[in-house]
């Protein structure tokens, strides 16, 4: 394969890696991430060879942590963001000030220059965005009270990024060959910030839904996702422009974007591809492990994780109590947070040599990425010895991220149908989550106060399905007009929600039939029940007694259904159906006629004769 180009042959290096690495780990109880480490440190350089490029495709695969980032924004609307400030800037800040003094201190005191000293401390005491929020994904711990103070303290570490990262430059003023910066120099910078941060929040606001549904109006799914993808490179490369961490401008995007009608399918059309390139940089982590350090310097790599790592859980379990998290989450919620993180390599990359001498850049980065492999094995052995030790005292769990997933009904399909279903069991104080493909319907709700949210998105993906609360809704009311669509999304919630009870519209009577094959119970004829209101309306008009109008229709309505469930055990068969429905009709014409014959003798006068007598 010596002519084949170079993404052809990394690809089949890093996708064969993964197939055959990440499954072999999950089998064996070590979880995905593990596995990734695992394949990144097996096709390295340290390894078979098979990759040299090493820092290329770390920042390739960094763009993985700016997806994710931009789906957590997703599901914080600013609201939600603001009501989290506190818990963020407070303990956030915290846990930064907290760990690096400590680090600090301890490299000083063991003989480092204070600059290299400071440099370390900052970068060690940030954490892994990506193992962390991964992991308390896969464990459905996002909603639990550690998870959202986990998630407060990673987004500030976040943000703390920007202003460490403008700190290196002034640590190396102080060296031999530092260049000052004027106050023009960062007066201009700082103008440069502000217009961009200001560009997002409008553009999130103005330009961008607008788009989004210009895009969706043109039937084309493809477009949308790659339009998704644009608005995530766009913003991250104004970041970057400017200086700043391109996951927190992601993450500010999401969370203009939170509110929006498109959220949904956004998140659908992103996660693919945010979990393989989150996957190619925890690859990339396995194979920029420097195990030339490691190996020269065995007791002092292993002294420096173990020691920072011990340091940042006392601090950060220390932490966790006054927060009063409770007892039996506080050891993952530590754990996750003493571990060494991705934005470090970026800090010691950028000190440079004035602040940070090659080698010992090198070193720390080198500690980090293992304290990053360390952590999935400690996991492991924590839920194996250390939390069945822990009283299973009652997870106290706070209100969860995305408030969707405490809506009780799930209604796809928002036509004329749908709003008044919606509307009414609104008026009942009950929350909705609505999925509707149409961007004009969308559209034209949006600016609507009601208790439930209207979202753009296909309700017959399953993903989509997933992520608006199917799993988690007591009922799931199928209200498409599109037959093909409306059965489609009955076998999906048939088969991976089983616990949502289906109400189901129904088209026509051969609809029905198909939704009763499927085991749906809770079927309305859409038209059914509003034509008889009208013929009773006819009958009243008429000079019918309201009561024998009502009686009437009931009559009818109860012998129509019976006569539906005789006819549907036999439509499949054409014969048979065709004789039941002859036999079923002769019987209610029968019916029929005997009831005007008894209303002729109630009311003493012929029935064909009644309306004109109503006209005289």
């Amino acid at each position: 394969m010596e002519h084949a180009p170079a993404w052809l042959v990394n690809s089949l290096i890093y996708l064969g890696a993964a197939v055959l690495v990440v499954p072999l780990s999950k089998a064996l109880g070590l979880g995905a991430i593990i596995g990734y480490l695992a394949a990144g440190i097996f096709i390295g350089p340290w390894g078979l060879g098979l990759v040299s490029n090493v820092e290329d495709i770390l920042h390739f695969a960094e763009f993985g942590v700016v997806l994710m980032l931009f789906l957590v924004g997703l599901e914080l609307e600013p609201k939600r963001l603001w009501s989290l400030r506190r818990p963020i800037f407070g303990w956030g800040s915290a846990q930064v000030l907290a760990c690096a003094a400590v680090l600090f201190l301890v490299g000083w005191a063991a003989g480092a220059n204070w600059r290299v000293a400071l440099v370390a401390a900052l970068g060690l005491a940030l954490s892994s965005t990506a193992i962390a929020l991964q992991v308390l994904g896969e464990r459905n711990l996002l909603r639990t009270a550690s998870g959202q103070a986990g998630f407060s303290i990673l987004l500030f570490q976040d943000v703390a990024a920007i202003p460490i990262l403008a700190l290196l430059p002034l640590l190396a003023v102080g060296s031999s060959t530092g260049v000052a910066i004027t106050g023009v120099d960062r007066a201009l910078e700082g103008l440069k910030i502000v217009a961009v941060i200001g560009g997002i929040v409008l553009g999130g606001r103005l330009a961008v839904r607008p788009l989004l549904r210009w895009i969706a109006r043109s039937n084309t799914p493809e477009i949308f996702t790659a339009a998704s993808l644009l608005l995530v490179v766009a913003i991250a490369a104004l970041m970057q422009f400017v200086g700043l961490s391109m996951a927190l401008g992601a993450f500010l995007a999401g969370v203009l974007l939170a509110e929006s009608e498109y959220r949904r399918e956004l998140e659908t059309d992103i996660e693919p591809f945010k979990g393989l390139l989150l996957g190619l940089f925890f690859i990339a982590v396995g194979m920029s492990i420097d195990f030339g350090v490691l190996i020269a310097q065995p007791g002092l790599m292993a002294l420096v994780v173990i020691g920072f790592m011990l340091f940042k859980f006392v601090v950060i379990y220390t932490l966790a109590k006054l927060m009063g998290l409770p007892y039996q989450e506080r050891p993952v919620f530590t754990l996750l947070l003493a571990q060494g993180g991705e934005f470090a390599f970026v800090v010691f990359q950028a000190a440079g040599p004035n602040v940070l001498p090659p080698g010992v850049a090198s070193f720390l980065i080198g500690a980090v990425a293992l304290s990053m492999l360390v952590s999935p094995l400690l996991l492991v052995a924590l839920d194996k010895w250390v939390l069945p030790r822990y009283s299973a005292r009652g997870a106290v769990s706070m209100e969860e991220i995305s408030e969707q997933q405490d809506a009780k009904v799930l209604i796809c399909g928002f036509g004329r149908y749908g709003q008044i279903l919606g509307r009414m069991l609104s008026a009942q104080g009950l929350k909705l989550t609505v999925l509707d493909h149409d961007p004009d319907t969308i559209e034209g709700l949006r600016d609507f106060e009601f208790s439930f949210r209207v979202f753009y998105g296909d309700a017959t993906r399953l993903d989509l399905l997933r992520t608006a609360g199917a799993a988690t809704a007591r009922v799931l009311v199928v209200a498409v007009d599109d037959i093909e669509q409306s059965l489609a999304i009955v076998d999906l919630a048939r088969e991976h929600f089983p616990n949502a009870r289906i109400v189901a519209r129904a088209r026509n009577v051969g609809h029905l039939f198909q939704l009763l094959d499927r085991g749906v119970e809770a079927i309305e004829r859409e038209l059914f029940e509003s034509s008889l209101r009208s013929a009773r309306s006819a009958l009243e008009g008429l000079g019918w007694p309201a009561h024998e109008a009502r009686e009437a229709a009931m009559r009818f309505r109860r012998r129509n259904i019976q006569l539906m469930h005789e006819i549907y055990p036999h439509y499949k068969d054409r014969a048979k159906l065709v004789a039941v429905s002859k036999e079923g009709r002769q019987q209610f014409r029968e019916q029929l006629a005997r009831e005007r014959e008894e209303r002729k003798k109630r009311s003493g006068r012929d029935w064909d004769l009644l309306e004109e007598d109503e006209r005289a």
